[in-house]
């Protein structure tokens, strides 16, 4: 792809995978349309990126009636929209039992709805060419254990774009997409590191700059999916496919995970909760 000149709409933008990816987008000569609650990270990012070359445009993605007029905002300040990568994000970890209800819908809504709806809205305006990125995870293909909606909205995001594709193709659109599957992030989207469950930590930590990378070659080459660290993918396709061999393993990816865990803890002083 021949970025110059190019359009890309990110969601979860302020911080961590969605700012790399809009840093990334516009080193390469595109611009970008930044969304994100927070004004004042926006500001911050817009004032490193360059207002010549990004946009922030504060929006709640859980606010249906804001997400439907993004692609139109977006079109209307830069001229175009070419890529949407839907990235935001939220987890509430631990016990589904003691997550309110509340808190439950948040996940499903920030991670499923708002992806599914964004995209709906944005096909109008994507022409040949363009591309939707899902910012899934590897917990969509191998549900892991305390944080149930979080894997059910993931593997709902994975299974939404592998049918819209399908649908896309057949109508001969020209409007590609992709999922981008990661593993454990180094961000600040881990939230309280001692919620998160070892079996996470049994895979190899990604920084949020591979991520962006991942997404911005599957921006340019066009898979149906891709996995970050590759071997976790497959890891977890094994999973998936043996779900009596993935129980099986479950107990020792947990030992070893709480050992990556806790040196993990140690490096950043977070104290082991007695």
């Amino acid at each position: 792809m021949d970025w110059n000149g190019r359009v890309a709409l990110v969601t979860g933008a302020s911080s961590g995978i969605g700012l790399a990816v809009a840093r990334a987008v516009v080193a390469r000569g595109g611009r970008a349309g930044l969304v994100a609650r927070s004004r004042d990270k926006l500001a911050a990012a817009v004032r490193e990126l360059g207002t010549d070359r990004a946009e922030a445009f504060p929006v709640d993605v859980t606010d249906r009636d804001a997400l439907a007029g993004l692609p139109r905002a977006v079109v209307a300040r830069f001229g175009r929209l070419d890529v949407v990568v839907n990235n935001a994000g939220v987890n509430h970890r631990g016990d589904v039992r003691r997550r309110s209800a509340g808190e439950l819908a948040e996940i499903l809504d920030t991670n499923l709805v708002a992806p599914v709806l964004l995209t709906h809205a944005a096909l109008a305006h994507l022409p040949p060419g363009g591309v939707v990125v899902n910012v899934a995870s590897l917990a969509g293909k191998v549900p892991v254990p305390h944080e149930a909606a979080y894997s059910g909205s993931k593997a709902g995001l994975r299974a939404f774009a592998r049918a819209l594709r399908f649908e896309l193709a057949d109508e001969g659109r020209g409007v590609r997409v992709c999922t981008v599957c990661p593993g454990p992030v180094d961000t600040a989207f881990f939230g309280d590191l001692r919620e998160v469950p070892d079996l996470v930590f049994s895979q190899p930590m990604s920084s949020a700059e591979q991520v962006a990378d991942v997404v911005v070659r599957a921006i340019e080459r066009g898979p149906a999916e891709v996995d970050i660290p590759a071997a976790s993918g497959k890891l977890a396709t094994l999973g998936y496919l043996l779900p009596r061999l993935f129980a099986a393993l479950r107990p020792a990816l947990e030992r070893r995970g709480a050992r990556s865990k806790g040196r993990y803890l140690a490096r950043r002083g977070v104290g082991v909760r007695a």
